[in-house]
């Protein structure tokens, strides 16, 4: 499975018409390589790679509520709509978070020079207190720029690899996290790695090693917390700490995840209205792609390659994404009014591109309550052009599965365009 998967991660372009909408003329930029797709076809893919095979399906309407009458103001979805939603995803998707009971910090090291001078490096113990008086702790890093006149704005980043990847000392440096040039941009940039909050692997040795080992929540029942919610909980208790600190402008804070890390972003802002940005880099399924789809990766091989990921409720819609009680475009929905990027790579059919960019766009109706623009379902842009339409953005760029320097370039351009500030 990891290896067709890999395989199919290497080998397949971006593709730009969906089963509900005829080709256009940006199509063009997208259409798969034949011998790309001949490769597939030979090693005969038990997965759908093509569009035609996308199946017909019928979205839930983002503003029916439950008794069946629909929200027609910002005010209704804010005391209906909204909860509403947030209760399907927890109890079907991503299962219950618990309060964070007592939460404080210390500081564990200060590094006033860091990047020969351009930044200081804090590195922060976060220690978490349920009321029956257990307790969980995991560290975070923050780098501010040194030259930055007031607070400023701050990336943070869920990080689902290495340390390498995302080396707060800068001992190693990797275009997953350039956070030199992240600061040079005038932006804070704070981690922490999932790991430290709950192990990425299945089986009870790794359950007993997170923290909702500490922090139990419906644990007999099939909405308890899967994986993604604790690290989705633990960047919260990361904006716990930049709310303290007087470098941080805290109303102006971005969390960013890639793959498993971006399904995580997404459903942290979806959760805290603190996030004024959630982006998510090739998040895929349980993130920005439509389930309803079946593109690429599927909720079944998706519950079977990462059961702990998700509430176990979510494996009732294994081949059965049409009972579903909501999909990924509702997700974005609850981030309204709120920023949201998603990006995607030209190579990451796996993570179903063109239904991350639907999902999107299908959020309309939220938006619009906010009196946001539309982004129209059959204007998915040209590789690396950015879509830019109010609090929502889409971008799809030249390679394969990961998070690179050019997609943090246009967070950023993105970011400078949300939270202008003051010319050096």
């Amino acid at each position: 499975m990891v290896l067709l998967a890999c395989l199919m991660l290497g080998l397949l372009p971006a593709l730009a018409r969906g089963a509900d909408e005829a080709p256009t003329a940006k199509d063009s930029n997208f259409w798969p390589d034949a011998k790309l797709i001949q490769e597939l076809e030979r090693k005969k893919s038990p997965f759908h790679f093509h569009e035609s095979e996308v199946p017909k399906y019928d979205l839930p309407d983002p503003l029916r509520l439950a008794d069946g009458s629909r929200v027609s103001t910002r005010e209704e979805w804010e005391s209906k709509g909204r909860p509403e939603t947030l209760e399907l995803f927890r109890k079907n998707v991503y299962g219950r978070s618990p309060a964070p009971g007592r939460v404080t910090f210390e500081v564990l090291e200060i590094d006033a020079k860091a990047m020969d001078g351009q930044a200081t490096r804090k590195r922060v113990k976060i220690t978490c207190t349920s009321e029956a008086g257990k307790s969980f702790s995991f560290e975070a890093s923050l780098l501010t720029p040194n030259h930055a006149a007031g607070r400023v704005p701050s990336f943070l980043l869920i990080n689902n690899r290495p340390v390498a990847s995302a080396d707060p000392t800068r001992a190693e440096k990797n275009g997953f996290w350039p956070a030199e040039e992240i600061i040079a941009r005038g932006y804070a940039t704070a981690v922490f790695r999932t790991g430290d909050l709950d192990p990425d692997k299945n089986g009870p040795a790794a359950r007993a090693a997170g923290v909702r080992t500490v922090f139990v929540v419906n644990d007999d029942a099939g909405d308890a917390w899967g994986t993604l919610s604790a690290w989705a909980w633990g960047a919260s208790r990361v904006l716990d700490y930049l709310e303290t600190d007087a470098a941080i402008d805290a109303s102006r804070v971005a969390v960013i995840g890639h793959s498993r890390g971006g399904k995580t972003s997404l459903w942290a802002a979806a959760q805290d209205p603190r996030f004024a940005l959630a982006i998510s880099s090739c998040s895929g399924r349980g993130g920005a792609s439509l389930a309803r789809r079946r593109m690429g990766e599927t909720v079944k091989v998706i519950n079977k390659s990462f059961p702990y990921w998700f509430c176990d409720n979510y494996k009732k819609y294994d081949d059965k994404e049409d009972e579903l009680p909501v999909d990924q475009h509702q997700l974005m929905a609850l981030i309204a009014p709120r920023a949201v990027y998603v990006g995607s790579a030209e190579a990451d059919f796996w993570a179903d591109q063109r239904g991350e960019f639907l999902a999107l766009a299908n959020a309309n109706p939220v938006f619009a309550l906010y009196g946001q623009p539309a982004i129209r379902l059959d204007e998915m842009p040209p590789l690396e052009t950015p879509l830019i339409r109010g609090q929502r953005a889409y971008q799809i760029r030249h390679g394969v599965h990961n998070l690179t320097p050019y997609d943090w370039g246009r967070y950023m351009d993105y970011a400078d365009k949300l939270w202008p500030r003051p010319a050096k």
